[in-house]
């Protein structure tokens, strides 16, 4: 008798235990799950979902202090090769201000007649171009529409830092939703005969569509 008091108490302890982890689990992952379960369908429907990409051209004309300190710069990266040499403070600050252009944190191309930098971001795409000879400047965004801005946060495209930390967090939660999930499942099978039938449908549809269907 104490033996199956003892059993039974240790049974409910590990049950209330994987079901406050997977609770918790659950609640951290919902809306991310929710958001990749989405994008996913768009992401496979990509074709039939039209976008119309919205493209925005701004110019303007570098003035020539700043011009002449960019024509130093090209020099100087040229002599050092300096790879990751960024565009100076204040032309920085020019294109930010003049055409809507944030490079900073940017990698530079240098060119032989022009610095090019490119701001590829989620939904969308950008670039900026200086002509080293008359400090002509263009500025050329491209926005996509919110479900390619979604789309591109599921693959994590351009999205940064942060948000690639967000999706490995994200998956160590799911990770942790379903473990407990599988561990709940298995201490209910004993009562739900058709628990380990649907679980393995779960692994061979899959299965099955890759082998035979996949090319």
């Amino acid at each position: 008798m104490k033996a199956n008091a003892s059993s039974s108490s240790q049974r409910a302890y590990w049950l209330k235990t994987l079901h406050e982890w997977h609770w918790v689990s659950s609640a951290i992952c919902l809306v991310g799950m929710l958001l990749f379960a989405v994008t996913g369908f768009t992401l496979n429907h990509a074709g039939q979902i039209e976008a119309k990409p919205a493209v925005v051209l701004r110019e303007g004309t570098l003035p020539a202090p700043l011009l002449q300190g960019l024509q130093k710069a090209a020099a100087s990266h040229k002599e050092a090769a300096d790879t990751a040499q960024p565009l100076p403070a204040d032309v920085q600050g020019w294109l930010r201000a003049e055409l809507g252009a944030d490079t900073r944190k940017r990698a530079v191309e240098w060119n032989e007649d022009e610095v090019y930098v490119a701001l590829p971001r989620p939904g969308g795409d950008a670039w900026v171009r200086v002509a080293l000879s008359d400090g002509q400047a263009e500025h050329e965004s491209t926005d996509r529409g919110w479900i390619s801005y979604f789309n591109d946060l599921h693959k994590g495209r351009h999205a940064g830092l942060a948000w690639t930390w967000f999706i490995d967090i994200f998956a160590g939660a799911c990770l942790v939703f379903c473990i407990t999930g599988l561990f709940i499942l298995q201490m209910h099978a004993g009562r739900r005969p058709m628990t380990w039938p649907m679980v393995g449908l779960g692994l061979l549809v899959p299965a099955l569509l890759a082998l035979l269907l996949v090319h």
